[in-house]
């Protein structure tokens, strides 16, 4: 099973990225598996439902979210019908949506989660990773050999830790959050792929994906502007991940494909 994780779409330059880049990007990485990160792809803070439907149409076969789940109304308000854009599993019960889920990849089944962190997050809490993962991935298991982990969370010390809490219960464990694409990609002892930071998908000269000039102006007069996106330098960042039929990674690939 080879699987093609695409990092965070950031703005409409991310979003348009993602069109650009995804068919020619396929004849260097066929995938068996599409999973694209859109917790920032509306304003760069979010996903509203016109880009939920149009990046699963664009050929995602999973969405997935983190701590922006909630922040546009449209797509709170039609979550339960998109069932293939998933937001954190360990959130309050009553929260709407699906936190996990099993897709069919041809023959085969593969199960996607999110999982949220701890540290940092100050709008949406969740609850502690490390107790949801093992009864969580142990009912997984009897569906499926391929389980893909998303790992939203922004400390690089509870996603390392995290890692090894779950190694050998999880095909991958891709980190997500930090827009910042890190060099630590491997694979543990278990047979679990794991990084950091996938990275993010759109202007990568810029601050996370948004404008240079409103980033710094927040920092000086301590007032969030996420209205403006940055265009220059587009690239689309993730992961490629090929995993046995036994549900242990092969390997594991950071993909940078820039386009003009």
């Amino acid at each position: 099973m080879k699987i093609l994780y695409v990092a965070e779409l950031v703005g409409k330059a991310g979003v348009f990225t993602f069109k650009k880049a995804i068919n020619e990007i396929k004849l260097k990485y066929p995938w068996d598996f599409l999973i694209v990160n859109a917790d920032g792809a509306t304003g760069g803070n979010g996903l509203g439902q016109n880009h939920a439907v149009y990046i699963h149409k664009l050929g995602a076969n999973a969405i997935t979210l983190g701590e922006r789940c909630f922040y546009k109304k449209d797509f709170v308000q039609n979550i339960d019908k998109s069932w293939y854009a998933l937001r954190p599993e360990n959130l309050n019960p009553e929260a709407p949506g699906n936190g996990s889920y099993i897709f069919k990849a041809g023959g085969e089944k593969v199960a996607v989660t999110v999982l949220m962190g701890q540290k940092n997050f100050s709008r949406l809490h969740a609850a502690n990773p490390f107790n949801t993962i093992p009864s969580m991935l142990e009912k997984l298991q009897k569906q499926t050999p391929y389980i893909i982990v998303d790992f939203h969370a922004q400390a690089s010390a509870e996603k390392k830790t995290f890692f090894y809490a779950a190694d050998g219960l999880c095909s991958a464990i891709i980190g997500s959050h930090t827009r910042v694409q890190t060099a630590d990609e491997t694979i543990l002892p278990g047979g679990t792929a794991v990084i950091c930071d996938a990275g993010r998908t759109g202007s990568q000269q810029s601050v996370g994906g948004c404008d240079i000039n409103s980033r710094v102006k927040e920092y000086l007069t301590g007032i969030p502007d996420w209205t403006r996106d940055a265009w220059d330098a587009l690239e689309l960042q993730g992961v490629y991940i090929d995993i046995a039929p036994d549900g242990k990674a092969r390997s594991i690939e950071r993909v940078r494909h820039a386009i003009s």
